[in-house]
């Protein structure tokens, strides 16, 4: 209830608008795109307690150290061991397993700043689990920001993405000039972008 008060008043006095399709009533990917500012994660956590959406998502371990370790739970986070990323896939599947529902929030844009493409964590991640994945956006142009479609990965990663780019073509981010196309490294190649075990890292 006060998380859902909060986020009324934020969105009742914020310049933002929500701008969303429902709420998904499933295990999803949440992609929060694009990313370039650290009021993203203001975003998120309005969007989601506005739409009552739990929510997870990953970050650097460091982030997690002493006392910011409860909050940071609390909030959602799952800690990220670059040296043993492959338990993050393992962790999304026990919580679906204990019939948790919830957005995984994946940036794959990485950290904040000028990339040249997306980082294939998310899709990795998905495949391995399952998982549809939600699109996410913020789009200063238009000051709005939310959720939008919700797609199956095919496994065919020059189609998926495709569609997920002609989404995010006019998604301007929070400072445009930070944003990256949503383009995988490993786009065209043929198949390694499946397996699980593969780094999540800056999803």
């Amino acid at each position: 209830m006060i998380r859902r008060a909060i986020a009324r008043l934020f969105w009742t006095f914020s310049r933002w608008r929500l701008v969303s399709t429902p709420a998904p009533t499933r295990p999803t990917i949440l992609i929060g795109a694009p990313h370039t500012s650290n009021w993203d994660f203001v975003l998120m956590l309005a969007i989601a307690w506005r739409l009552r959406i739990p929510i997870r998502w990953l970050g650097k371990k460091s982030l997690f150290d002493g006392w910011r370790d409860a909050p940071m739970r609390r909030l959602g986070g799952i800690p990220v061991d670059r040296a043993d990323p492959s338990r993050v896939v393992a962790d999304v599947l026990a919580k679906i397993a204990a019939g948790e529902v919830f957005g995984l929030v994946i940036t794959p844009d990485g950290t904040r700043g000028s990339r040249t493409g997306w980082k294939s964590g998310f899709y990795r991640i998905a495949r391995a689990s399952g998982l549809p994945v939600t699109l996410g956006y913020v789009d200063r142009t238009t000051m709005t920001t939310g959720l939008g479609p919700t797609i199956e990965l095919t496994g065919d990663v020059g189609a998926d993405m495709s569609v997920i780019r002609a989404f995010y073509a006019d998604k301007a981010g929070y400072r445009p000039e930070l944003r990256s196309e949503p383009r995988l490294r490993d786009e065209d190649a043929a198949s390694p972008i499946d397996d699980p075990a593969a780094s999540p890292e800056g999803s």
